[in-house]
């Protein structure tokens, strides 16, 4: 099942379960986190490119979650809430460094090993337009790459990135068009229009 299909209230929305969680249903926080953890996940491993690390910060993101049970409150939605710990976290790591690391030499092996079952590569055409893609939010810088995984694979809207990212939605804006301008100039000459840019292009949805 599609985890943000999940959340339409069949089994209970985000919040709803978050405050069962709070008070004491531990079945809540389960549900929780199968809704949420293969997204999150993808997320991580899109930005840091480490399988490692981003298992490190994916780990460290649900205890804090956990930490913040006792308090926590419905002021915003709950998916918003996880990627801001996700983003915080993630900033804290490249703080630490006092850089942002570059991409392990093998960084487009390693995120290609990594199971995705929503969307398995089952032949070399489908192999080829992901390496493509993979390598075109590679070369894009982090602030712009980010809010193009957020808004494209986590389809959240400009308010909730802006939130999650700490910047305005003109500002989330301005770097969602970067991006894709830079995205589609990348892919487009390999693929003549029908290929990873059509499929980026198709997924874009209007302000």
């Amino acid at each position: 099942m599609d985890e943000r299909a999940a959340n339409d209230g069949s089994e209970g929305s985000d919040e709803l379960l978050m405050l069962a969680w709070a008070g004491g249903d531990v079945a809540a926080f389960e549900r929780l986190y199968a809704r949420h953890r293969q997204r999150l996940h993808r997320y991580l491993l899109r930005l840091l490119r480490d399988p490692g690390l981003a298992d490190e910060v994916f780990q460290d993101t649900w205890q804090r979650v956990i930490a913040a049970r006792p308090d926590w409150r419905p002021d915003a939605g709950f998916s918003t809430w996880l990627y801001r710990i996700a983003h915080n976290r993630m900033n804290d790591h490249w703080r630490s460094m006092q850089h942002r690391p570059p991409a392990p030499a093998d960084a487009d092996l390693r995120t290609e090993r990594v199971e995705d079952p929503d969307t398995p590569e089952r032949n070399l055409s489908a192999f080829e337009s992901r390496r493509s893609l993979q390598l075109a939010l590679d070369a894009l810088p982090p602030e712009q790459r980010e809010v193009l995984v957020l808004r494209l694979e986590q389809e959240l809207s400009l308010e909730e990135i802006g939130v999650i990212t700490g910047v305005g939605r003109e500002t989330v804006k301005s770097r969602l068009r970067y991006a894709m301008d830079k995205l589609r100039q990348r892919l487009q000459p390999a693929d003549g229009g029908d290929g990873p840019a059509a499929s980026v292009a198709a997924q874009e949805r209007p302000a």
